[in-house]
């Protein structure tokens, strides 16, 4: 083999190389991707069964409900659209009903979101950029909370 075919044969091997490594990198990256999505956003995008996103909001006044078996539900709203909600475990100590929650997990049957995660704000000014964001954009952000 002459030294320009062997030359030739380094550099296409080592383009196959980088070009699957890319790939390995991309499929990763997208199988840790989580979206977030207002409670809007999920009813308007019609987000698939299964699909792990994030849905933020507010807590629904009066919607918490602790069942026997550590799972309570809620529903988040961003003051147009309603998504309930389903978590298993202890709840964060700041959550409370009418303040602002990040929640992830998957879209289950009869499209309950089913947590796996629940995000509670940090203090009595903190909103999630997230859910300031879905706000404004449903035309309910009163502006008090920095952004």
């Amino acid at each position: 083999m002459k030294r320009k075919h062997r030359r030739l044969l380094v550099v296409a091997l080592a383009m196959l190389a980088l070009a699957s490594a890319t790939g390995l990198v991309l499929a990763a990256f997208s199988d840790n991707l989580v979206f977030f999505y207002s409670p809007s956003d999920v009813v308007a995008k019609d987000v698939p069964e299964g699909r792990r996103i994030r849905v933020g909001g507010l807590v629904e006044e009066g919607s918490l409900q602790r069942l026997d078996d550590r799972s309570v539900t809620f529903r988040v709203t961003d003051l147009a659209t309603v998504v309930p909600v389903v978590y298993r475990g202890q709840l964060p100590d700041l959550f409370r009903e009418g303040q602002g929650v990040v929640t992830e997990g998957t879209i289950g049957a009869g499209r309950v979101f089913q947590a796996s995660t629940v995000l509670a704000k940090h203090d009595e000014t903190y909103m999630p950029p997230e859910v300031a964001e879905s706000l404004k954009k449903a035309g309910h952000w009163n502006g008090s909370a920095p952004k």
